[in-house]
């Protein structure tokens, strides 16, 4: 009888499933709650495997915070550039509160350990934070110099723009509940991007 063996997991898998059950861990648990043999166990490798991957626990939390903010990042570059219309920010605000919530173990740990590794926040603020506020603080000055929206300061539009998104990292509930609707999401979206747009002052 012939056997089929699966082929042993390449570098690049067992970094990711590395990755994957740290964010997990880190955000159920915390990164001092979480020993290197709990990721281990929940990666399916032996301990000393994560030590060929990443020289320390520190590094692990380091990588699973800005990985996923670089995915945030480049998501947010795609929709801006693909954006049909400056008025339709809605449709952004839909999609990326959609990501936030499937990235919600990600924005966990970057909230709750970035209070207290000042190594992380440093890395996330100048690596993710001020390239996003970049992507979008041009984006505006665009809008504004079309006449589209009214001139202010483009950088303090592009931190508001992105704090309303960034908020929703505190917790899953804070801007939609967890078993929110589509519908629900598109009417928060909706929301959002009126407030944002037209303001709450009466006109």
């Amino acid at each position: 009888m012939r056997v089929f063996n699966s082929p042993p997991p390449s570098e690049a898998q067992t970094r990711n499933r590395i990755l994957s059950a740290a964010q997990r861990l880190f955000a159920a648990q915390g990164f001092d709650g979480t020993t290197t043999r709990d990721l281990a166990n929940a990666a399916g490798v032996a301990e000393g495997t994560l030590f060929r991957h990443f020289s320390n626990k520190k590094a692990i939390l380091v990588e699973v915070a800005t990985q996923g903010w670089v995915e945030i990042l480049t998501d947010l570059l795609t929709e801006l550039s693909e954006m049909g219309s400056y008025k339709a920010v809605a449709q952004v605000m839909r999609r990326r509160m959609w990501n936030m919530r499937k990235n919600a173990d990600m924005m966990r740990v970057c909230f709750m350990e970035a209070q207290f590794h000042p190594d992380l926040r440093e890395r996330i603020q100048h690596e993710v934070i001020e390239k996003m506020t970049g992507v979008a603080e041009a984006f505006f000055q665009e809008a504004m110099d079309k006449g589209i929206y009214r001139k202010m300061d483009a950088n303090l539009v592009a931190k508001v723009f992105l704090g309303m998104f960034a908020v929703a990292g505190f917790s899953n509930e804070t801007i939609a509940s967890p078993d929110a609707s589509p519908q629900e999401i598109q009417s928060m979206a909706e929301g959002l991007a009126d407030i944002f747009l037209n303001g709450v002052l009466a006109k």
